[in-house]
């Protein structure tokens, strides 16, 4: 027994300019959230992609294929009502980035984490006011206060809208310092991806791939990428 799924009910799906922002008109009714809200955001290129993610829609509603209806509805009900709670929670990945974390062998995967991973903390102390040192192994050592505290308001500078995507690309690629590569535009999302992905590339290079590992991996990128347009388009940067 197939579950249940809403009806498509609108024949149209338009933008509309409002006193806060950008809102979607289905008929000429806006949108709401799920918590009734209205659906407004910041962005008309945002507010366009949710418009032809509701006019994609066919005799039955996938919210599967609407991720940046889904990534508004979450800044508006969820996030916007805690922003210092979720911005806490992400500050707290500059205390334990996967940038720092780094193997004592074999040679080839040291040196691969150096050449990939030294240079964007590099980046972080000479860019953000940040410098986070790396570690040999996995137990935590606390990083510099002075550092921490700079990537903490960096963060909580954020708006509801920019940290609801930022707060993805840090979860899923385990690094603040990622993130902050991604939103500044320091290098395509996708190699940011890769880079995230050094240690699990590194494992299957050497044992092969695992077919659900795999799936999760493509799954976990398809978010991340997801994540970092979605910022860009809120951010009035270019996604090509």
């Amino acid at each position: 027994m197939s579950e249940w799924a809403p009806k498509r009910f609108w024949t149209d799906a338009t933008t509309t300019q409002t006193e806060d922002g950008y809102g979607v008109l289905l008929d000429g009714r806006p949108v709401r959230t799920p918590a009734k809200a209205l659906l407004v955001v910041p962005s008309h290129a945002i507010a366009e992609r949710i418009a032809a993610e509701f006019a994609a829609q066919e005799d039955r509603i996938d919210p599967v294929t609407m991720p940046f209806t889904r990534t508004a509805n979450a800044a508006i009900d969820k996030v916007s009502l805690q922003r210092a709670e979720v911005a806490d929670m992400i500050a707290e990945y500059g205390d334990s980035d996967l940038l720092c974390y780094r193997a004592d062998a074999p040679d080839e995967l040291v040196a691969r984490q150096e050449t990939q991973w030294t240079p964007l903390l590099d980046w972080a102390a000479e860019t953000l006011n940040a410098r986070l040192e790396p570690r040999v192994g996995v137990m935590h050592e606390p990083q510099d206060a002075t550092a921490l505290s700079e990537l903490r308001r960096r963060v909580h500078d954020l708006s509801a809208f920019q940290l609801t995507a930022f707060s993805d690309l840090v979860s899923i690629s385990g690094s603040l310092v990622i993130g902050f590569a991604a939103k500044e535009g320091l290098h395509r999302a996708e190699d940011l991806w890769t880079i995230s992905q050094l240690d699990e590339i590194w494992q299957a290079e050497q044992w092969g791939t695992d077919e659900e590992a795999q799936e999760m991996a493509l799954l976990k990128q398809a978010a991340f990428l997801h994540a970092d347009v979605f910022l860009r388009l809120i951010d009035g940067q270019s996604t090509s």
